[in-house]
């Protein structure tokens, strides 16, 4: 028999990943019936589950009918792209006193998604780039070097993912970003944290206009 806190792991794992897929979409309404069939789990451990979701602010629990994941407003985009700025930044920092390994091969998919970008009508360019995006992100997440900071930074990937969904990259928009972050990427490079906070910065900025927020 599988034990509770198990069942309850892998029902908050299969809704995190519905929600950094787009199988759940901002706004969309779902009664727990229906949740229980997406995440193919028993009850009780889908209900954990949308508990924590709710915590972490991906979801409403909607008492008696259901869940609805998150609406992509201008001050929760703000937020959260705010949020992430942050912790880009202090990770940034931290990297640079610390370790760059690692480095190189970000370089080198950044450079290879942005020569991507370049080309005409390049088919499923959007989908590619989210992962490549994602992946600086991260890495410097992975340079805060404590667990409580990358959490946060985790929970917050999962509102960016679902923000995203609603409106994907355009080619133009992933050239841009791609420039972005190998700006960012040169500053780490030369360990030049002051360069690398500006760059993430000017990233932040240019993500918020994209989504038409204003500075």
């Amino acid at each position: 028999m599988i034990e509770e806190g198990t069942l309850n792991r892998r029902a908050l794992a299969a809704l995190a990943h519905a929600l950094r897929q787009g199988e759940l979409r901002a706004g969309q309404f779902l009664s727990m019936p229906q949740l229980v069939d997406l995440l193919k789990l028993p009850l009780a451990p889908v209900r954990d589950a949308a508990r924590h979701a709710a915590a972490s602010g991906w979801l409403e629990i909607i008492p008696k009918r259901g869940v609805q994941v998150m609406e992509a407003t201008p001050d929760i985009i703000r937020d959260s792209l705010d949020l992430r700025m942050v912790l880009d930044q202090e990770g940034a920092r931290r990297r640079i006193a610390g370790g760059l390994e690692g480095l190189a091969a970000l370089r080198q998919t950044h450079q290879a998604m942005l020569d991507e970008a370049l080309g005409v009508g390049v088919p499923g360019l959007s989908l590619r780039a989210m992962g490549v995006d994602g992946s600086l992100h991260q890495y410097l997440a992975d340079g805060l070097g404590n667990a409580l900071l990358r959490e946060t930074y985790a929970a917050n990937r999962i509102r960016i993912d679902i923000i995203q969904r609603v409106r994907p990259f355009v080619q133009e928009r992933v050239r841009s970003a791609m420039e972005e972050h190998l700006a960012i990427i040169a500053a780490l490079e030369a360990r030049d944290a002051d360069a690398a906070v500006a760059a993430l910065s000017l990233h932040c900025a240019r993500t918020r206009h994209w989504w038409g927020l204003p500075d």
